[in-house]
């Protein structure tokens, strides 16, 4: 039986426990500010993002991981005893991440690589990694795991809301007078994954109606079926993911054992702050 590695990257926001619990490899996201670059999951994560934006006034560039980084883990899963690799990757059309763990699969052309195009983010990708490692450590093929994924793709349910548009502002995706407008009516953004990007969906009045108008949303998305997990992620707002939890076990029928999770640095510098949001597996 072949021994199969599963690679991501840190945008698919699995906590490092769970990851080193069924050996996720995640090639990570970098983060920049003037000269100096920060590693996610290694030098900066949520809390320290904002504090130095908060400090320095001004947002961060990311990068993708380079191919470098991917044919380093490539190379150290083949080098641990690994002769498949599947690499899932946050969607395509947010990073330049997939085409970087595809340029790194070239540089083996001898060796049995996929990239898995996920089409989509943080935990809604993380899902789609943990569902291929925990059947890959039960002996399913490689082909066996992405016909699986294929499946689950239409089955996750992703919807956040945003306290402030504020980062967006910053950012350049909103004008600073709209988002001041915006923080001044108290409107909060609820987003969504559409077709492999972040949409936005509504805007409502106040975060505690932006969160009852989530709880809405993932109702009328979920009716019907049978919820097999759930997520929870948030940016700096681990009470607020847990009340949003809380609120939705009592309508729907919820495991008992969700993931709570930071949005992680690459997604939340887009986000801001405060940010809380669920993602549903569904039969």
């Amino acid at each position: 039986m072949s021994k199969i590695s599963i690679i991501t990257d840190t945008d698919s926001s699995l906590p490092v426990e769970i990851a080193e619990k069924y050996n996720i490899t995640q090639v990570p996201i970098t983060v920049h500010f003037g000269e100096s670059t920060y590693i996610t999951g290694v030098d900066i994560n949520d809390a320290t993002l904002f504090e130095i934006i908060d400090q320095t006034k001004k947002l961060p560039t990311t990068s993708a991981p380079s191919p470098a980084a991917f044919e380093q883990a490539f190379q150290k899963a083949f080098d641990n005893g690994s002769d498949t690799i599947l690499c899932i990757c946050v969607s395509s059309k947010v990073s330049a991440t997939y085409q970087s763990a595809v340029t790194a699969r070239d540089m083996f052309p001898d060796k049995d690589i996929t990239v898995f195009d996920s089409l989509q983010l943080s935990l809604a990708q993380g899902f789609l990694v943990l569902h291929a490692a925990k059947t890959a450590l039960a002996g399913m093929t490689k082909d066996e795991i992405l016909s699986e994924l294929e499946n689950m793709k239409n089955n996750l349910h992703v919807y956040a809301a945003l306290p402030t548009l504020k980062y967006l502002a910053m950012s350049g995706r909103v004008g600073k007078l709209a988002a001041g407008l915006a923080d001044t009516l108290d409107i909060k953004p609820i987003l969504s994954v559409q077709d492999g990007k972040l949409d936005l969906l509504e805007k409502i009045r106040t975060m505690k109606k932006a969160r009852n108008r989530l709880i809405e949303l993932i109702q009328t998305a979920v009716a019907g079926k049978r919820i097999e997990q759930v997520g929870i992620i948030h940016v700096n707002n681990l009470n607020g993911g847990k009340e949003l939890y809380q609120e939705l076990c009592k309508t729907l029928s919820c495991p008992s054992d969700p993931i709570f999770a930071e949005f992680t640095a690459g997604l939340s510098v887009h986000a801001g702050a405060g940010v809380i949001g669920c993602v549903i597996l569904t039969k």
